[in-house]
């Protein structure tokens, strides 16, 4: 079954100061139903968790909410504190505090079971103090304008809920596209500001089968290695991304933080708190980057899939006592890169697809064998011929070349070894077999 492709974007409000404590009222009143609900819910949750997910929403307001139908429910308590409350708000946080309570329930059978990520892990608690955020349904909690620059929310004035106008801005280009379609914003208040989070559900487009890959080499002393691979062996485009001066920012505020620490010695609970929130900014900020870079050239030379190595959970050993290695490796971007890319190709209607990570930077790209670090410069590799290469460069090589031939081996271009897909025990997966 193929999972829809949902897209968040963030439109942020333009609001005077009144309409912006009446927004956080709304949110906080939407959150003290939650907690209310929230035990409700788990006193009856033998009777609502056998329901399916229609009817268990009827269920719950009958315990809670007056109707001519239902003159009494049995907690009075909801009439009397939620009076007049939406409709729409309280499904909303009706549907919540069921997930909350599901999660729970579904977390503590797991350990009671034994099910745990330690022998002495501490049973699993019911949170009824949630962050949550209010849905705001299209036309019960909020009317956008044609236009949408301007849109009209109900909120909570401390005893009535009203209608106000705010402003919009912020819009990206998913709403232009007809085939996407927008689902029910969240109004999200905190220390920040106010925004709408919308999400959008996109239409999964398939690109068409090309001959030509772009793979990608992940490393340290270059961000990432680009190469477009022909399925003949050719090389259509190279290149090198490496934002430098980003870097440099970021390594300044964390050898701040490593001279304060040797003049401290004790550390304190949130030392150095703004320097590590700035640098883990300037990280978020260079994988933004470099996604972006990446999903540009793919579409540039309309290629379909990006290969990466697969290096999920692939922990690096530290270096030498005093050196700077283990720190670099710490602030490696290697799976942030990923994720962005991923969900950025996927919308376009792409595919990222992963290899083995073995033996592509150790065997050099033209077949003749291990190659040989420089040790002054670890980015220069020495061939057993003599030659003298980039070794990210011979990565992307490989990595692209490895990913094409079980590409055609799968769909039968070539000679298959029994009914295995994967390369002959001899073969390294270098881009000489291409040849």
């Amino acid at each position: 079954m193929v999972q829809p492709n949902i897209r968040s974007e963030k439109w942020s409000i333009v609001a005077a100061p009144y309409q912006r404590e009446l927004l956080q009222k709304t949110v906080c009143e939407f959150r003290y139903l939650v907690r209310c609900l929230v035990g409700v819910v788990y006193t009856h949750w033998s009777n609502i968790g056998r329901l399916d997910a229609k009817a268990q929403i009827p269920a719950l307001e009958k315990l809670i909410h007056a109707t001519a139908k239902n003159p009494s429910p049995k907690y009075q308590y909801f009439n009397r504190r939620f009076c007049k409350f939406p409709s729409y708000y309280r499904r909303g946080a009706i549907q919540f505090a069921i997930g909350q309570v599901s999660s729970f329930v579904t977390r503590y059978r797991e350990w009671q079971s034994g099910t745990r990520n330690r022998k002495g892990a501490s049973p699993p608690k019911l949170n009824a103090e949630c962050r949550t955020y209010p849905p705001l349904y299209k036309g019960q909690c909020i009317k956008l304008a044609d236009n949408l620059c301007s849109a009209a929310i109900k909120v909570f004035t401390g005893s009535d809920w009203i209608w106000i106008t705010i402003g919009l801005t912020g819009q990206r280009q998913r709403h232009l596209d007809l085939a996407n379609k927008r689902k029910s914003p969240y109004l999200i208040v905190n220390k920040k500001g106010c925004h709408l989070s919308v999400p959008f559900q996109c239409k999964r487009a398939k690109l068409p089968e090309t001959s030509s890959v772009l793979s990608i080499d992940l490393g340290i002393n270059t961000t990432a290695t680009v190469s477009v691979i022909n399925y003949d062996g050719t090389v259509s485009h190279r290149e090198f991304i490496h934002h430098g001066r980003d870097i440099d920012r970021r390594d300044k505020r964390l050898k701040r933080i490593a001279t304060l620490a040797r003049k401290t010695g004790k550390l304190s609970f949130g030392f150095c708190r703004s320097l590590y929130r700035k640098a883990t900014n300037i990280n978020r900020e260079i994988g933004q980057k470099v996604s972006s870079r990446l999903v540009k050239i793919a579409r540039q030379y309309g290629v379909k899939y990006i290969v990466f190595e697969y290096l999920k959970g692939w922990r690096p050993r530290g270096g030498k006592k005093r050196s700077t290695l283990k720190q670099r490796f710490h602030n490696w971007l290697h799976r942030r890169i990923v994720k962005l890319t991923e969900m950025k190709w996927l919308e376009l209607g792409g595919r990222v697809v992963f290899v083995n990570p073995r033996g592509t930077s150790s065997y050099a790209y033209d077949g003749s064998g291990k190659l040989k670090r420089n040790q002054n410069n670890y980015e220069l590799a020495v061939f057993t011929s003599g030659k003298q290469y980039n070794c990210d460069l011979s990565a992307s090589y490989n990595i692209g070349a490895r990913f094409i031939h079980q590409l055609m081996s799968r769909n039968g271009s070539q000679d298959k070894q029994g009914g295995s897909s994967c390369l002959s025990p001899r073969s390294r997966g270098t881009l000489s077999i291409l040849w």
